[in-house]
């Protein structure tokens, strides 16, 4: 498959008209169309038990969704944009219908949680390029989560003009109440 890259850095509207990408998912970082291989089988596995495990404990207004793209606000509309597309993200329940209704996609401002999990080419992207992008965008809280035995959870909220803040990384079962209550058995993760 050949696929021309852009003349030009893109906006957001400008990627969004792309449409999907028969091989694997693309993103936009500064107005660049990056490519990625689809996630593996057990990386898919492991967004679907985390999904899972929120979908039965978050609250009634909210809801977890997967592999969708999030504009992240970084850029004026004219500008080369950021759009990320997270393994994960919790949102309140009337977002995706809002979404469906106006078109476009989900925006930084939508998102409550960030989850991303790390890939073995994605450690230093998922650890500095995302957790800065995340930040800037003034998502509340970021959630990584590293498959490597033994499974972890590093859990990240943001703290101000500092960007995002956050304790050791959690292994066995990640428990929190902010911003919600939740307990995730990483164990069935790996």
């Amino acid at each position: 498959m050949s696929i021309q890259p852009p003349a030009r850095l893109l906006t957001v509207d400008e990627y969004l008209a792309i449409g999907e990408i028969e091989y694997g998912y693309s993103e936009l970082v500064e107005g660049r169309l990056v490519l990625s291989p689809n996630p593996s089988p057990l990386h898919n596995l492991a967004s679907g038990e985390i999904c899972l495990a929120l979908y039965r404990q978050l609250p009634a207004d909210l809801l977890a969704v997967q592999g969708v793209d999030v504009d992240l606000g970084l850029a004026e509309a004219d500008a080369p944009g950021f759009v990320r597309r997270p393994d994960l993200v919790v949102v309140h329940r009337d977002v995706p219908r809002r979404v469906q209704r106006e078109g476009g996609v989900i925006r930084a401002s939508d998102v409550l949680v960030v989850v991303e999990l790390v890939s073995p080419s994605s450690r230093r992207t998922d650890h500095v390029v995302k957790r800065g992008e995340y930040a800037d965008a003034g998502i509340p809280h970021y959630w990584i989560v590293d498959l490597t035995e033994p499974v972890s959870l590093l859990a990240c909220h943001l703290a101000g003009e500092f960007g995002y803040a956050d304790g050791a990384a959690v292994t066995g079962t990640f428990t929190s109440t902010t911003p919600f209550a939740v307990e995730i058995d990483l164990g069935v993760l790996g």
